[in-house]
């Protein structure tokens, strides 16, 4: 079979082009052997490593088959490159390949006996004599193969294994023992291949394999001492890397090509300097804080203070590949000296932070000065310039990792570069314990290959100071390294001591070259220490008392590279100590500004918020409501184009009639549904110029199977979007399903609506109860990022709501969070400006709405006015498909706009008594109104008008008291309520409304009443029964509950 094999090669390679070189035969893609080779799926081995057995079936083996020690699957690769080469040349290789590959093809002996190894490799499994060489094999020449596939395993063993001997430590106290189970691995030992000292001085001929970048004209052999020494130094050195577990060879080539090089990276007298000159700033910049804020929590980088040339680094880089814009994402470590020196806030800014001496900023409560983030645009050394953006964070560890990527994404859609993602790049900036430990961490690299999502490769710089908090790597990780997690995603993983500032600058700048060539994440792992304990007023040796005994004895890093460069004799001290004393000068310079220095909210923004209102211009101003109603002609020719597809497009029968049947209500003007109400705002949007983008799990055709708008072929599962082919001139939509994931992906979509006012940027949760994961995302960043860092969104939050029997996380979108989340104060009654500023003041809306045409309204108010707010949206799952959940056509257009409240329709039609006439208010909201109408019906009460609240915050305060003095009879005022006593809206709207009856004509002395379900320790029943049982005690209670006693009584 091998035989057969290597002639298909050989044909092959004769019908290649002469011009061919051996370089590019040896890719993967190209090789002939690879080509020939069996599908992966079939065998885990390959060709070379099943011939001894399939030529040999049926032979009962009583020893190892010679081929065994080098025929496995990790050498295939090798010998692949090497037939290549014989191929072309067989001088090219070394003489017992050529005896080895000549016994293959010439069919003269059974393939097993290609080679055989001379006696004194392998003994017999009985302890008697070894083989004898075989015919076409001296004794000699099998030895020289052995040797050189044996050395070819060593070099293969130090590209897989080097790291774990590297010198990556400052401290030296990581322990192999512990990490990885050995103290040292046995393949990078002489003894496992059989060699001896006596053999280190052999000279072996380089090749593939076998460091073929040291290969010269003068140069084919190297003793296997120098090749051991050449691994040392190119795998063990101040930086090891992981790159074998990457399937794609095409990647490890190239890093190999990288690496494998006598002089990986070899610095100028300038760039020696420029790393000198930034490990001063960064370093003197720590000790300057020391010095002056002794007692502050700073959260310093000592200890890793080679970061900061590091990054700029590996930004230069980046920039130099075409990056304009790069996104960075840290937590509070070393947070002030890279905002400082690498996204270049004013000193001044930050040293007025920290004597208290800037006023109170009108824009916002603010938040600690480790918290907060830059954008700024700074040149690079090669004279170009790239806008760089720090996004603000909490103290939940990783939480921006998302919002970093989903910026970034904005970044590259508005610069028209998505697929080839070169313009813009994101930069995380990780501790270890936390890379390890945060399941965001895997969320947020889920996205790096996900069409909607991936960014061109995000690089990872982990901070590794061996620590977090006070607990020890084996207590914080399972596995040897912080970094494992990123093998999932097959990204290479570089390990560097954070000592070593030359090295930790070549592997930066390495990083930005690989994202920049495959457009994939890569990972830094700089291992260093944290010279003080969690903070500055902290105790580390309370836990970790060896530990900072090292730390204590440690040289500081800028000491470290100040003596390399002066036993280099690259400068001299006084050079060194020259500018040392002047960075310091720059510093107290900055100081002495600080005291005077007035903040600038600019440095927060992007250009892009330019001519939208700042949070300070809202609290004063009052800005008009404009008209979110459209013309009937252009409602029209959107129903057209999302009814259908093209002629050649095979849309299922099913949903050719419910999309023609969408067309219709609007051609006719009447029943429109929710559905077609959304499509129509994203629609309408979009024709006006506002890119929109809705994600989340299955959004495409919607969890309850209600919008499609992805149409899928049903013979080939092509796909068509209606609403991306609406006109030539649209701006884009974008619709996408998403990985499974809450907490990723609604702080992706929360960071895409950061980059820009001009999007309707919407997630949706698969079920409401769902985003409960993500709760870090609302809390810290939708709910209070306005207010805590000036950073506006206009998020969408779609979130499935509505009790229908199907358990507790299928029931409930966790209103009663939302709600409380909200900074309206319900004890006073507002005064007539803050009425008119209500959307203004507030931190973010809810609204659950009834009505098609409220929805379509409230989508488009989200872009057509001169601010953003976050918008919390429940729908009704019921509602979609439901009979009153219906709008007609003048509902969208005219003077038609967003209804706070809708008033009771039965009184219109005649089926229920004038207002005078209504002894019963109820008022609700969502889902259950129709539950209600049906009951009233039941009943046949006419005495009942039921009102409701389509937006909940900010609360509807003047049109509900204007809705309830329209009922001057009323003895009751009731408000009803699916969910339980201890959810829903009950807790939010209750305080609020008993305020409001305060200042109404008729019921200033009532109270409102309660009716919903008991409280529950679970949010909804499972139970089909209970369910029904309990929705008709809530009903009951609706109707019949009444005022006890009045206020004062």
């Amino acid at each position: 079979m091998l035989r057969n094999t290597l002639r298909q090669c050989s044909r092959q390679l004769q019908c290649a082009p002469a011009r061919a070189t051996f370089s590019s035969l040896a890719q993967p893609s190209r090789s002939a052997i690879s080509t020939c080779r069996r599908p992966l799926a079939l065998t885990q081995r390959r060709q070379y490593a099943v011939s001894a057995e399939d030529t040999n079936k049926g032979v009962v083996r009583t020893s190892p088959d010679p081929n065994d020690s080098f025929l496995q699957g990790n050498t295939a690769n090798y010998i692949d490159a090497m037939y290549m080469q014989w191929k072309q040349d067989p001088t090219s290789v070394h003489y017992s390949w050529q005896v080895y590959f000549h016994n293959m093809e010439s069919g003269d002996m059974p393939v097993s006996q290609a080679f055989q190894p001379p006696p004194n490799i392998m003994s017999s499994p009985q302890g008697g004599a070894a083989h004898k060489p075989g015919m076409g094999m001296a004794s000699a020449e099998g030895t020289d193969v052995m040797n050189h596939l044996k050395v070819q395993l060593l070099v293969r063993a130090y590209q897989a294994r080097g790291h774990h001997k590297a010198k990556i430590d400052p401290l030296g106290i990581r322990s192999e023992a512990e990490q990885f189970g050995y103290s040292k691995p046995r393949e990078l030992e002489l003894s496992h291949y059989n060699f001896t000292e006596k053999d280190l001085e052999q000279e072996i001929e380089l090749g593939p394999g076998i460091l073929p970048r040291f290969k010269t004209e003068s140069r084919k052999k190297m003793k296997l001492k120098e090749i051991i020494e050449a691994c040392e130094r190119l795998y063990c050195g101040s930086y090891g890397i992981e790159y074998i577990h990457i399937p794609d060879r095409e990647q490890c080539d190239w890093l190999r090509e990288r690496i494998e090089v006598p002089t990986p990276f070899k610095y100028s007298v300038d760039e020696k300097r420029r790393i000198l000159d930034r490990l001063i700033w960064g370093t003197n910049f720590e000790a300057f804080l020391a010095t002056k804020y002794p007692n502050d929590k700073r959260f310093g980088l000592e200890g890793g203070e080679s970061l900061i040339p590091g990054m700029k680094a590996l930004i230069d880089r980046s920039v130099d590949f075409g990056v304009k814009d790069i996104v960075i994402g840290m937590p509070h470590r070393g947070r002030l000296n890279v905002l400082s020196n690498v996204v270049r806030k004013p000193n001044e800014s930050i040293f007025s932070e920290f004597a208290g001496t800037a006023e109170a900023n009108e824009e916002g409560s603010g938040d600690v000065k480790y918290h907060l983030g830059m954008n700024f645009e700074r040149p690079t050394p090669s004279g170009k310039r790239v806008q760089l953006s720090l996004v603000a964070n909490p103290s939940h560890l990783e939480a921006e990792d998302p919002v970093v990527l989903g910026k970034t994404r904005a970044i590259l859609h508005y610069n028209n570069d998505e697929k080839e993602a070169s313009s813009a790049m994101g930069m995380l900036l990780h501790g270890d314990a936390a890379f390890a430990g945060q399941g965001i961490v895997y969320e947020t690299m889920g996205f790096h290959q996900l069409p909607s999502y991936h960014t061109g490769g995000t690089i990872h710089i982990i901070v590794n100071n061996q620590i977090g908090f006070t607990t020890d790597p084996r207590f914080s990780r399972s596995t040897p390294y912080c970094s494992d997690i990123a093998k999932a995603i097959d990204a290479p993983v570089f390990h560097v001591n954070g000592d070593d500032v030359e090295a930790l600058n070549f592997v930066c700048q390495l990083a930005a070259d690989f994202r920049a060539e495959f457009k994939k994440d890569v990972v830094i792992d700089m291992v260093c220490y944290r010279k003080q304990g969690h903070n500055e007023t902290d105790q580390p040796f309370f836990t970790q008392p060896l530990m900072y005994k090292k730390i204590a004895e440690q040289p500081q890093t800028l000491d470290i590279y100040t003596k390399k460069l002066l036993d280099e004799k690259t400068f001299t001290k006084e050079d060194i100590d020259e500018h040392k004393a002047w960075v310091w000068g720059m510093l107290d310079e900055s100081f002495n500004r600080s005291k005077d220095y007035v903040p600038n909210s600019k440095e927060w923004l992007t250009s892009a918020w330019n001519g939208f209102k700042s949070p300070k211009e809202l609290a004063e101003e009052v800005l008009p409501h404009l008209p979110t109603a459209i013309e009937e002609s252009q409602l029209k020719h959107i129903a057209e184009k999302i009814g259908g597809a093209p002629e050649d497009f095979n849309v299922h029968k099913n949903l050719k009639r419910i999309l023609a049947g969408r067309t219709k209500t609007v051609t006719d003007g009447k029943n429109i549904d929710m559905a077609t109400a959304e499509a129509l705002a994203f629609g309408s949007l979009c024709m006006e110029g506002h890119h929109v983008r809705v994600s989340g799990q299955d959004v495409e055709r919607g969890t309850f199977s209600q919008r499609h708008a992805v149409l899928h072929d049903q013979e080939t599962e092509k796909t068509y979007t209606p609403l991306q082919n609406l006109s030539d001139d649209q701006a884009t939509f974008t619709i996408s399903n998403s990985s499974l994931s809450e907490y990723g992906v609604l702080g992706f979509e929360y960071g895409y609506s950061l980059s820009s006012p001009n999007a309707l940027v919407m997630w949706e949760a698969q079920f409401g109860d769902f985003a409960n994961t993500a709760q870090v995302i609302i809390d810290q960043f939708i709910a209070s990022g306005e207010v805590k860092w000036l950073q506006r969104s206009g998020l969408v939050m779609s979130l499935p709501h509505g009790y229908d029997g199907q358990g507790p996380e299928h029931s409930s979108g966790r209103m009663e969070r939302y709600l409380q989340l909200c900074n309206e104060d319900p004890r006073i009654f507002p005064s007539p400006d803050k009425l008119d500023r209500q959307h203004q003041d507030c931190n973010v809306q809810i609204a659950y709405t009834t009505k098609p045409s409220n929805l379509f309204h409230l989508l488009r108010r989200q872009m057509n006015r001169q601010f953003r707010k976050p918008l919390i949206l429940f729908f009704s799952k019921s509602l979609l498909r439901h009979p009153l959940a219906r709008s007609n056509i003048e509902e969208f257009t005219g003077d038609s706009h967003f209804q706070w409240i809708i008033e009771d329709p039965a009184h219109a039609s005649g089926e229920i008594e004038s207002h005078e006439g209504i002894n019963r208010v109820i008022l609700c909201t969502g889902q259950v109104y129709a539950a209600l109408v049906k009951e009233r019906e039941a009943r046949g009460e006419k005495d009942v008008a039921i009102t409701r609240i389509e937006q909940l915050n900010p609360f509807p305060w003047q049109q509900l008291k204007d809705n309830l003095d329209s009922y001057p009879n009323a003895q009751n005022i009731i408000w009803c309520q699916e969910e339980p006593l201890n959810a829903g809206a009950w807790s939010f709207t209750q305080p609020r409304i008993e305020t409001l009856l305060n200042q109404t004509e008729h019921h200033n002395r009532r109270h409102v009443m309660y009716a919903g379900r008991n409280p529950s320790a679970s949010v909804a029943t499972g139970l089909k029964v209970s369910h029904k049982n309990e929705e008709k005690a809530l009903l009951d209670m609706a109707f019949t509950v009444k005022q006890d006693k009045l206020k004062s009584e």
